[in-house]
């Protein structure tokens, strides 16, 4: 099922497109930070009770719970989510699918071969289509098809309403082979994901024409190309049905029919126990109610001994039957119907675990992670060592535990940005960025200028920014980044972002419009600490404001030097080192693969540490809030309020917590689901969030739009593509665009390493770890549940054979 804080549309739509929709990244050397080996961890695997075809009924109807019905059948379409995806798997042709070690593996059913054949001067991939394969008119699948989806979707017709266009762009021409079965496909520049691309492959009857593009495969799909066919849609009764497909060559599918139904995930305990569907993406909470369901089954008719009424007392009980029968007529009546309605509640709950016993849960992990996202466009997560001090802050192992620890899964916290463990090319780059250390994190904090006195200031005519700001050039080749040693100090209104590339009249457009918005922030901060009794769940509630700081002496500023009136929290000339080492281990590796001695420091970069001899502050709990210029240190936390997201509030309250001992406030909003992603992440309007990305097999492709630098529009807004968190390096663009260039597949992995040990030395978005996946299944389902990173084979989905099940008594279907 879809999950609040994915953004919408995930599969590799627009990746131009969060779990709920959204994009990746490139380059120098921060492979240093990382562990010096390839990582040797096995992925979870899938638990889909596989099951030769022999031992597999032909015939009966599956109903599988999707959210919602899909707003259209076209995956290029912006509206486009996982029920189009999860549907168009069974009825288009995927080149490419997932295996499951998430590598993408020819599909044989539509494939002979396909490679590439020239590298020089230009790159030409030949596809050899499987002669049998055919659309369900009849029609050979061929290169009419791949012509028109590659004018469809190449970005240069804009009649043509796609969410995407990665990879077409970069096709020269497409052209018949030596007969009909071949298609030759000539790139205009290197293209490393090439395998990509036409996947899902559309008939060239929708993609032929703005029109059919645009609305001809919104609603149906007349022309299909896989196991089934597209029977019908029935908005009524939220059903999309699909029949075995009569010129289908491969494997024949098991099932006559497959149903997905529209069932929103609070429904789907109600639905799987009256049988509507039988295989559903369920919550932790169903799926304790199935193993329960399963453990009573020996119980004899004996009453349950959870679900409603299970904890009243005896006291209780006689009381409440005492009053029942007692001489007040009308304590008497309110208490017969209250007994009467917890009656009616025990038999339904009784019924329903009854028939959860014909489910299993099958559990692995799923090819998305959550992640928390640190919006670094303005205010304290701007600078990016108060960035460095909340991912240090963070014990990640504890919030894995949370969230996998109870479901039986291995709690290991995510170490990379571009792929998940059992990928290839996974390797843990937190290294670049440093282990949780309270200490480290504190004196950061007091680096930025943020101190135990700060709220209680009145606020100076000073300029504080990140440590990029107060530096210059250091001599990296090319790199805005970098800024000379030991070079005249700039001020914070002529010095250049070392770390978001920004002009000079950028960076002080937005330190003025920092300085306009103090008062209103402060008085913001005032106002919640005496609401700070409310409950949480009434949404907004401030962490770290509980113990407000005393009156402290102003804290001293770093003078710009000699009579300046102007003074700057600046950081030491060994902040500026700091600066120099971070982007020397970026970039810096020697060419033998040696790390330089002075970069080899336990526990992380060097560019993760405030300088050596800062003060850190006292821990929060003993010694208040941080603040800085008569402002207290606060961050807006956003966070999703269904019912389907209590373990994203789980995550986020540890997470409070584990900032408030650093001396980080967090005013934590509770938002509703169908609002979190568009109206406050996707708009910008948080400092922490917590969403998810998917896996994927092209990060070169799919990882860019996600951590591209920020770029400025004509207007003055920022256009983020899917980089939500505003922050962006050029260097990080380079290496994704050398990555996705590269058609060596070992040196394209490790500019992608690169990629990620400096996405985590930004600090913009720290992941947490990979989200569970739990499917209720009939337990006499086969081939069919939690699929992990591979694309299910609808054809062999089906009930076993009775005999194989070892069960007389299946249900019909």
């Amino acid at each position: 099922m879809s999950h609040v804080g994915v953004p919408r549309g995930t599969v590799r739509k627009r990746r131009s497109l969060a779990l709920l929709t959204t994009g990746v990244l490139t380059i120098p050397v921060l492979a240093g930070c990382t562990s010096a080996s390839e990582e040797t961890s096995r992925g979870v695997p899938q638990d889909i009770a596989p099951t030769a075809r022999q031992a597999v009924a032909d015939g009966s109807t599956v109903n599988w719970a999707v959210d919602a019905l899909p707003a259209t059948f076209n995956v290029f379409q912006a509206d486009a989510d996982s029920a189009t995806t999860r549907i168009t798997g069974a009825l288009l042709p995927t080149l490419f699918p997932m295996d499951r070690s998430g590598q993408p593996k020819l599909n044989p059913d539509y494939l002979e071969s396909a490679k590439i054949i020239e590298r020089e001067p230009k790159q030409v991939v030949l596809y050899k289509l499987n002669q049998q394969a055919v659309w369900s008119d009849g029609r050979e699948i061929g290169a009419p098809d791949f012509v028109a989806q590659w004018r469809a979707l190449r970005g240069k017709d804009s009649a043509f309403w796609t969410a995407r266009n990665s990879g077409y762009e970069r096709i020269e021409k497409i052209e018949r082979g030596a007969d009909d079965l071949q298609v030759r496909v000539t790139f205009s520049k290197p293209y490393a994901d090439w395998r990509s691309l036409f996947s899902p492959l559309y008939p060239k009857e929708v993609t032929g024409s703005p029109d059919a593009f645009n609305d001809g495969a919104r609603t149906t799909l007349k022309n299909t190309a896989g196991p089934f066919v597209l029977r019908g849609v029935s908005k009524a009764k939220g059903t999309v049905t699909l029949a075995r497909s009569p010129r289908w060559w491969g494997d024949k599918a098991k099932l006559d029919t497959l149903v997905f139904r529209a069932v929103a995930p609070e429904d789907r305990t109600e639905a799987l126990a009256d049988g509507t569907v039988d295989v559903a993406d369920i919550d932790a909470a169903t799926a304790d109610r199935i193993a329960l369901a399963r453990r009573d089954r020996g119980s004899n008719g004996q009453p349950l001994a959870h679900g409603p009424g299970s904890e009243t007392t005896p006291a209780a009980a006689l009381r409440s039957w005492a009053l029942a029968h007692g001489s007040d007529e009308e304590a008497a009546e309110i208490a017969q119907a209250a007994r009467e309605k917890n009656r009616k509640a025990v038999v339904a709950y009784t019924a329903e675990q009854k028939a959860l016993r014909d489910f299993a849960v099958r559990k692995s992990l799923e090819p998305a992670y959550t992640q928390l996202a640190l919006n670094g466009e303005s205010g304290p997560l701007a600078d990016d060592r108060v960035r460095r001090a909340v991912a240090r802050a963070l014990d990640r192992e504890e919030l894995a535990r949370t969230v996998l620890g109870p479901l039986g899964l291995p709690a290991k916290p995510l170490g990379s940005h571009l792929a998940l463990a059992g990928q290839p090319g996974y390797k843990d780059g937190s290294g670049a960025l440093g282990d949780q250390n309270t200490k480290e994190a504190q004196a950061l904090l007091a680096d930025a200028g943020w101190t135990r006195g700060g709220a209680a200031q009145p606020p100076k005519d000073t300029k504080a920014g990140s440590e990029a700001e107060k530096k210059g050039d250091q001599g990296e080749e090319g790199d805005a980044e970098g800024a000379k040693e030991g070079a005249e100090k700039k001020t914070a209104e002529g010095a250049k972002s070392e770390k978001a590339g920004q002009d000079t009249e950028e960076k002080a457009e937005k330190k003025e419009a920092e300085k306009g918005k103090t008062e209103a922030e402060r008085e913001r901060a005032d106002q919640a600490s005496e609401d700070s009794a409310a409950s949480r769940d009434e949404g907004l509630y401030i962490v770290g404001q509980d113990n407000k700081p005393g009156a402290h002496a102003p804290a001293q500023a770093a003078s710009t030097g000699g009579a300046s009136a102007v003074h700057v929290l600046a950081p030491g000339r060994t902040a500026a080192a700091q600066s120099t080492a971070l982007r020397r281990q970026a970039g810096a590796l020697g060419e033998d693969g040696a790390v330089a001695a002075q970069d080899k420091q336990p526990g992380g970069a060097a560019g993760a540490y405030a300088p050596v001899g800062t003060a850190a502050p006292a821990p929060a709990a003993a010694k208040g809030q941080l603040g800085k210029d008569g402002k207290a240190l606060t961050l807006r936390f956003v966070l999703p309020s269904g019912p389907g997201s209590q373990s994203l509030r789980s995550v986020g309250d540890k997470i409070a917590v584990m900032l408030e001992k650093i001396g980080i406030g967090t005013e934590i909003t509770k938002v509703p689901d169908e609002s979190y992603f568009k109206d406050h992440v996707a708009s910008g309007a948080y400092d922490l969030a917590l969403y998810s990305w998917p896996a994927t097999a092209y990060p070169a492709t799919d990882g860019r739009p996600i951590y591209a630098k920020p770029e400025p529009a004509t207007d003055g807004s920022l256009l983020v593509e899917q980089n939500y968190t505003r922050v962006g390096t050029d260097h990080i663009d380079q290496l994704f665009d050398q990555a996705a260039a590269e058609l060596d597949e070992k040196a394209a992995r490790e500019l992608l390493k690169q990629a990620d040990a400096r996405i985590w030395a930004a600090a913009g978005s720290i992941p947490l770890f990979q989200r569970p996946q739990l499917v209720a299944v009939d337990k006499k389902l086969a081939n069919v549940g939690a699929f992990g990173f591979a694309a299910p084979r609808y054809q062999d989905i089906g009930f076993k054979n009775r005999q194989a099940a070892g069960s007389p008594a299946d249900r019909k279907k």
